[in-house]
């Protein structure tokens, strides 16, 4: 197991850089706990593999280190840094049966057959393919193929890290259920050290004990996924997370008041005079229907889901979505809508302003 210290570390794939965008990685600086389970999420494209291939030693960064445990490993090779990593696709030896491929790098490290043995039929049982050890991995479906490639990453007890990326795009949705159970199970009882790289915010939430969102190259939040929901660092992080995601809406910042087109709504907290864009932004849980109090709203439509229903509305030409419970009235002459302000965030130009006690 491993602390992971990211130093400086940023990442341009062109020759000479000139500017902050030039790079696909932006500059940062983290401490990542011995043992804990992390997910990077964000969008296609956001740099969560740059930063993934860079943990594991298969890219260089072009600026800064990375230390396992306060040790440099910035150019110290894969081998060395003691890392097992599972792919978006599966990595399998296709004459190999499923029992040699998972035995594959305990053998690769001496271990003795006894616990060789021992160790592949439990990892065989995690993945669900006991029945399968002897069979040739040709000729298996995508996702048993991806089982065999987890399997492998979780075989090793010894490792400092192990890294995932977007592992189960492959599998059925009711085996990605089970594996990142198993996933979890696993990080309970050994502990290891674990990323987990996806762009689906159920993956990540159910998976890590903080979750990393990154948005054009940078980390703009880390955190419990209560913290992600209740105080999203960025406007980004609002909308990627929750379904659907936060509303935001373009306000004046004086103090304790916020004015939208002339409304005036009560904060609780003192913001100072802000300037730049600036927006409010509230969860569509904490939003509920008025006939009488609030922001004038005109609703769209009304979408029944079951365990709630999700009213799609627009406040002064902005759309905003807001989340009543299914036995709660909707009519027509509910025309406001009131926002609970113990849970209405201020942005300044995306990221959230703190405030101060009103």
């Amino acid at each position: 197991m491993a602390k992971i210290t990211l130093d400086n570390l940023a990442h341009s794939y062109l020759p000479k850089p000139q500017s902050e965008d030039d790079y696909a990685l932006k500059e940062l600086n983290h401490d990542w706990q011995d043992g804990a389970a992390y997910a990077l999420l964000g969008s296609s494209g956001c740099g969560k593999s740059t930063l993934l291939n860079i943990i594991s030693g298969l890219l260089r960064p072009s600026q800064g280190r990375i230390l396992f445990n306060d040790r440099d490993v910035t150019d110290a090779p894969t081998a060395e840094r003691n890392i097992a990593q599972v792919f978006q696709f599966p990595v399998v030896y296709d004459t190999m049966t499923v029992r040699d491929n998972l035995a594959f790098p305990l053998r690769n490290r001496g271990r003795d057959e006894a616990y060789v043995a021992e160790r592949v039929q439990e990892i065989g049982a995690m993945i669900g393919m006991e029945h399968m050890l002897d069979r040739r991995a040709r000729g298996l479906t995508a996702d048993a193929k991806q089982k065999i490639s987890l399997g492998r990453g979780m075989v090793r007890k010894d490792v400092n890290a192990l890294l995932f990326d977007e592992p189960l795009t492959v599998i059925d949705p009711h085996m990605k259920w089970e594996l990142r159970t198993q996933l979890k199970k696993l990080h309970h009882d050994f502990g290891h050290t674990m990323i987990y790289v996806t762009h689906d915010q159920t993956e990540a939430l159910t998976f890590a004990d903080k979750v990393v969102v990154m948005y054009d190259g940078r980390v703009v939040q880390i955190g419990t996924p209560e913290e992600l929901f209740q105080t999203p660092e960025h406007t980004f992080v609002g909308y990627f997370i929750g379904s659907p995601g936060m509303n935001v809406i373009p306000a004046e910042v004086n103090g304790a008041t916020a004015r939208i087109e002339g409304t005036e709504l009560r904060l609780k907290r003192g913001y100072g005079d802000l300037s730049g864009k600036v927006e409010l932004g509230v969860r569509p849980e904490f939003a509920r229907l008025s006939r009488t109090e609030g922001l004038p709203v005109t609703v769209r439509r009304v979408e029944d889901v079951g365990r709630h229903k999700l009213v799609r509305a627009e406040v002064f030409g902005h759309d905003i979505n807001i989340i009543a419970d299914e036995d709660d009235d909707v009519s027509a002459d509910m025309t406001h809508v009131v926002f609970d302000t113990d849970f209405v965030n201020v942005y300044a130009n995306d990221w959230r302003v703190p405030g101060e006690a009103a």
